[in-house]
């Protein structure tokens, strides 16, 4: 069943003659004649009843009809869905982020893209390293944003995005607020909030501080950055937070000092190895690169550092 054919069977029944057909299609009457021969051929029952110079549609046929409309109108709504995926204006993103991300800059990516693409719906899933890395092997999610702590990257492609250096964050009444730099070693036996132990900024702070034998007083654990740093805002510890963590500072009494020596990493975003990306996808993957580029030139990020 050629869709040509269901077309003139469709302006037939809408305007009665092969003639009016014909000119709502532009195209000849002898055209329609055969298109409607053809239809009547495939379907294998009797669409019209023809006297010398005149069809007209049987009972069959108004029931067919309404077939024809639900075929004609999927089809279309199938073409309009396929301009929509060329132009990037159709799909889903999937995006798995450690949640400081989703709570950051993240919301400033999703913003520009939606204003550039507004018929493609964004999900951001706010998950731990560990599920990340599932996500992006069970092909769950689109790209997934993290840092490389963590070595294992599953079947993943990892595209370092910028360079982070940990910063110390303490209320702005706390001895250390004074000085520009804070001195690991002046970190000992001073009172902490912290991640939780199976955060990899976490491990990593434990690492080094056993390294160089700093004992500290843990205070309070809590999984979210937004909490660690709530919890600073009220005077309960100092703690080692992530630079993109400072987003979160504006309007707190939580001052930030750099490190020495500093504590650093990257931020990757992860793709699948098996799965390319989508158009929409591919635009939204740009737009983090965009924000990133902005986090780096205010200050927050570094460049990343080239091998």
């Amino acid at each position: 069943m050629k869709l040509k054919e269901v077309e003139a069977f469709d302006a037939f029944m809408k305007h009665g003659t092969t003639k009016a057909a014909a000119d709502a299609m532009a195209i000849s009457q002898s055209m329609v004649s055969r298109l409607l021969t053809g239809l009547e051929e495939e379907v294998g029952f009797t669409l019209f009843k023809r006297t010398r110079n005149q069809i007209e549609p049987t009972a069959e046929a108004f029931a067919f009809h309404d077939s024809a409309l639900r075929l004609i109108s999927s089809i279309r709504d199938t073409q309009k869905d396929a301009e929509a995926i060329a132009n990037n204006q159709m799909g889903n993103v999937v995006i798995a982020a450690q949640p400081l991300f989703c709570d950051t800059f993240l919301l400033d990516v999703v913003k520009r893209f939606k204003e550039r693409h507004p018929n493609v719906g964004v999900r951001l899933v706010d998950v731990g390293m560990q599920e990340l890395l599932k996500m992006i092997d069970n092909n769950t999610c689109d790209m997934a944003l993290g840092i490389t702590l963590e070595a294992d990257t599953y079947g993943a492609s990892v595209t370092s995005l910028a360079r982070c250096s940990a910063r110390c964050i303490m209320h702005r009444k706390h001895p250390l607020a004074k000085q520009k730099t804070v001195p690991i070693k002046s970190l000992q036996n001073q009172t902490f909030v912290e991640l939780m132990p199976d955060s990899p900024l976490r491990s990593r702070v434990d690492y080094i501080m056993q390294t160089i034998d700093i004992k500290r007083k843990i205070a309070a654990e809590i999984r979210p950055m937004r909490g660690v740093c709530a919890l600073v805002d009220r005077g309960v510890g100092i703690a080692v937070i992530d630079p993109i963590a400072e987003l979160l500072l504006p309007g707190t009494n939580v001052i930030s000092r750099p490190l020495d020596p500093s504590i650093e990493w990257e931020i990757a975003l992860l793709t699948s190895k098996r799965r390319p990306l989508s158009n929409v996808s591919a635009a939204f993957y740009d737009e983090v690169h965009q924000e990133i580029a902005n986090l780096i030139n205010i200050g927050v990020l570094q460049e990343r550092q080239l091998i």
